[in-house]
């Protein structure tokens, strides 16, 4: 049984009623004089590019829907994954005779697949489609992610669904064997007001174990944590130990780090 693209939507919670499709092409400058883009073309070049769409209606919707998965040309009727972007609608209240522009924001929609799923493109000459029909088309490959470097730990800072990605995602697997390999004193920060929570990883669970917790269910155990967003937590390492390290020592640097911010009268610490 041949992997069709609706996979991808379902699986992505994407309604294909509520999308169209986009192939770009690879143009530097068009006939009209405006600027293209390349292989070379970063990422605001390529959602500026997208966010400018002719006034005709039958060249583009009058009203293109909520979400555009936009593809990049891989060759022949291949076409690979660039991102899903949000139309938030059209700037202002008209064109300027040749075409519109749209306020779009990149999502974390596929996120996992940019860059990675590529589809078989069975309209050559059509370079956007409605989602419903583009349900149907193959999946022709599903790429190896392509691992992302560990920081090391002095620049370690991860928001929530950061966290939640070097959790689960193989492409982070270096990060794991590095947090998993250490015990010590992290902070977490709730971005919504400021707050703070000094908190360790010491014993038998290393630092990766502990931050496990946390994406699992938010608050690892910690009362303090309990009721809060977790989407508005940063997290990062003040101080790693080699795990042999006594827990009189662990101890000391959690109860510095405290006193340091202030974390028991102004944050989220209770002891």
């Amino acid at each position: 049984m041949t992997l069709t693209f609706a996979a991808a939507l379902a699986s992505a919670g994407i309604d294909p009623a509520d999308a169209l499709m986009i192939r770009h092409a690879y143009v530097r400058e068009h006939e009209d004089g405006t600027v293209g883009i390349h292989g070379h073309s970063s990422d605001d070049d390529i959602l500026t590019y997208t966010s400018r769409q002719s006034a005709n209606p039958r060249i583009f919707p009058a009203t293109p829907p909520r979400y555009w998965v936009v593809f990049l040309p891989e060759g022949g009727d291949r076409a690979r994954l660039w991102s899903v972007v949000a139309n938030h609608g059209q700037v202002g209240n008209g064109h300027d005779g040749l075409g519109r522009t749209f306020d779009l924001e990149q999502t974390d929609l596929m996120a996992d697949l940019r860059n990675r799923l590529v589809i078989g493109w069975r309209s050559p000459r059509t370079w956007w489609i409605k989602a419903t029909t583009a349900a149907a088309y193959p999946v022709m490959e599903i790429a190896d992610a392509q691992p992302v470097r560990f920081p090391g730990f002095d620049a370690l800072t991860l928001d929530y669904p950061q966290l939640q990605a070097v959790i689960r995602e193989h492409r982070y697997a270096a990060w794991r064997t590095a947090l998993s390999s250490v015990i010590g004193i992290y902070l977490i920060t709730d971005t919504s007001d400021g707050r703070q929570y000094v908190g360790k990883a010491d014993g038998a669970e290393n630092l990766l174990q502990r931050w496990a917790a946390y994406a699992t269910n938010g608050h690892g155990g910690n009362v303090e944590l309990r009721g809060l967003d977790p989407s508005a937590y940063r997290l990062s390492v003040f101080r790693v130990f080699d795990p042999a390290t006594p827990t009189g020592e662990i101890n000391a640097a959690e109860n510095h780090f405290k006193h340091a911010l202030d974390s028991r009268r102004h944050g989220l610490n209770r002891n």
